[in-house]
């Protein structure tokens, strides 16, 4: 008898835009941003109910919470920007709401409106900073247009920019748990670049194994999040220059170790591990304001190893002197700015917030002329969802949609339980603050996110003096849900999936022009390291892009198909030539690997590029084989 052959099975895989919804991030629970959330709102609320002037308390309160939403990890110098930003476009956006709304009929008033998310959506796909600005611009002028208050619109602002400002302030000066040894107003650029020598001994140790390519994608966020976390104001700036000088120092000394594990990493071989051990005694240094003692050479027996061995030497000078370094951040210019926000992906984008946040705006007031709100309720409500839903970088489409009923739905039904038992104004102030506390937590689900919101929210909206409205909130979020899936869908001027073509646009630029500099034979280090940090910056915000497209609705997603592979492409060309840039310092030629493996990497990403439409640029490579 023939032995019989076992039968395969079929492993259920959920569709990527049902899978989406369902994915949470993972991490340790960051206690300093709770503690942060549950001391913003709740002690504005008590100083407005003490002075009378609870409107402008509830308006401040939204205003904290909004800036909880953006207080993420990193650096404080990094907060500045992250929060601070935002907030001031959020003032600008209840300033013009306020004022709009008390002056404007229906009509205008929703034509001003859509202009204004037309502006905002553009320029959101500037950045994170200008995506979260978009957002509190258009939030807020749904608030101050729908939610008429005693107080003038200046006023308003001002409590808008306090509820933000306090935030902030905590932010700036509360120290994080564990920093006290140091000078904790740096511990978050400290832990950030004490990653990045982390995730260059992780890269060595996977050297020759399959998770090399993983380990170098960590590599390169540890690199991005460093320099963010350096980037941006002085604390102080006289006394935090020494301070500030170090980091800098030290993030400028992991550059070329960058550079030469990635170089090792290409070279698909095992190192010992050995190499691995320097950049982690560097680590320790960093985290703990160190020396970094001896530092065991790895072997020098091939260029890629003899360029690790120097770096850390250099590294182990650049700890002692800490005479400060350059970030190697290409700043981009006003009219890089103005492309990005009137590109073809500003111009999408901008179109559909515009179509979204008009169509909630009118839809709205048709409902509240015609009180299907009731005889005190305000109606912000469904177009500041609309906003929140049609943010691209919050996940895909149906993802979104799916996790903002679902999760207004619970947010909705819990404070009617609430709202029945807690004491008035004492127990609902509580629940602020208890909301406040968990939103950092919430922030790695967008549904829990949307839950622990709609509970704050209704809580302040109570406190302002207005009724239990759950049920007419689920109403108007489903209503949200179907003007976004509607828009989201229709076809716009241009191609489909412009934002992800854009960005793949950018990453291919910055790739190609790392690789000329590398074949150009140039000395300038500074440069090359510059243009290396670009190219794999803009190769990750593409791939980020790519992968929310894809999770899309098939119908939408195809119209990104094959783009991933020319973003493998891409990052298999950026690895390909800092293995070049490491064995022409050392050698001055490329051997034939380097070259033969340049060649087919650009006759592929020819054939790619113009397979999804982009435009592949002509390379010089075969003059410089050794």
């Amino acid at each position: 008898m023939s032995a019989r052959l076992p039968v395969p099975v079929r492993v259920f895989a959920l569709p990527p835009w049902i899978a989406h919804a369902l994915r949470a991030q993972r991490g340790p629970v960051p206690w300093n941003a709770v503690l942060r959330g549950a001391l913003a709102g709740g002690p504005l609320l008590i100083v407005a109910l003490a002075t009378g002037r609870v409107p402008l308390g509830v308006v401040a309160a939204v205003a904290a919470m909004l800036a909880g939403i953006n207080d993420r990890p990193g650096s404080r110098r990094a907060s500045v920007r992250r929060i601070g930003g935002p907030a001031l476009a959020g003032a600008v956006g209840l300033l013009t709401g306020t004022y709009a709304g008390q002056h404007l009929s229906a009509v205008p008033l929703t034509l001003v409106l859509t202009g204004l998310g037309l502006v905002a959506g553009s320029v959101s796909a500037v950045g994170p900073v200008a995506s979260g600005a978009g957002t509190q611009l258009l939030v807020a002028a749904a608030i101050g247009a729908g939610m008429p208050l005693p107080e003038p619109g200046w006023q308003r602002a001002v409590a808008f920019l306090t509820g933000a400002g306090w935030l902030l302030a905590l932010r700036l000066a509360l120290p994080t748990p564990g920093s006290l040894a140091g000078d904790f107003r740096f511990d978050g650029e400290r832990a950030a670049v004490a990653r990045v020598y982390e995730a260059v001994a992780d890269l060595l140790d996977a050297a020759g194994g399959e998770h090399a390519t993983v380990r170098r994608a960590a590599l390169t966020a540890a690199l991005d999040h460093a320099q963010d976390a350096l980037t941006g104001p002085r604390l102080r700036r006289c006394a935090s220059s020494a301070a500030e000088r170090r980091l800098h120092s030290q993030y400028a000394a992991a550059l070329p170790l960058a550079e030469a594990a990635t170089a090792l990493a290409w070279a698909g071989e095992p190192v010992s591990a050995r190499a691995s051990v320097g950049p982690r005694r560097l680590a320790a240094a960093v985290r703990g304001g160190t020396h970094t003692g001896p530092l065991p050479a790895p072997h020098r027996s091939a260029p890629a190893l003899r360029a690790l061995d120097h770096a850390l030497l250099h590294a182990a000078e650049a700890f002692d002197q800490g005479e400060g370094g350059d970030l190697h951040t290409r700043r981009r210019t006003a009219r890089e700015l103005l492309r990005t926000a009137f590109g073809i992906g500003g111009r999408e984008y901008g179109l559909r917030v515009a179509l979204c946040f008009g169509a909630g705006v009118a839809l709205a007031q048709a409902l509240h002329h015609g009180h299907w709100y009731g005889q005190h309720a305000h109606w912000y409500w469904l177009p500041a969802t609309v906003v929140f839903l049609v943010k691209p970088d919050l996940g895909p489409l149906v993802s979104r949609v799916l996790c903002r009923a679902a999760g207004t739905v619970l947010g909705a039904l819990l404070f009617a339980g609430f709202a029945a038992v807690l004491p008035r104004p004492e127990g609902l102030v509580a629940l602020v603050a208890v909301c406040g506390a968990l939103i950092p937590v919430a922030t790695r689900h967008f549904a829990a996110q949307t839950a622990v919101v709609t509970l704050l929210v209704l809580a302040l909206v109570m406190i302002g003096g207005e009724p239990q409205a759950s049920v007419g909130r689920i109403g108007e979020t489903l209503l949200a849900c179907v003007i976004v899936l509607i828009v989201g869908h229709l076809p716009m001027p241009g191609e489909r999936g412009g934002g992800v073509r854009a960005r793949l646009v950018v990453a291919g630029g910055a790739a190609d022009a790392y690789l000329v500099h590398v074949l150009g034979g140039s000395d300038d280090r500074a440069a090359r390291w510059t243009l290396r940090r670009e190219a794999y910056r803009t190769l990750a915000q593409a791939r980020t892009a790519i992968a929310l497209a894809a999770a899309e609705l098939p119908a939408v997603a195809r119209h990104t198909e094959g783009t991933d592979e020319v973003a493998d492409l891409l990052e298999r060309l950026v690895d390909t030539a800092t293995a070049c840039a490491v064995h022409l310092d050392d050698t001055g030629r490329l051997t034939p690997r380097h070259t033969e493996r340049l060649t087919e990497l650009l006759s592929e990403l020819t054939a790619h590029r113009a397979r999804v439409g982009l435009r592949s640029p002509d390379v010089p490579v075969l003059p410089l084989a050794g």
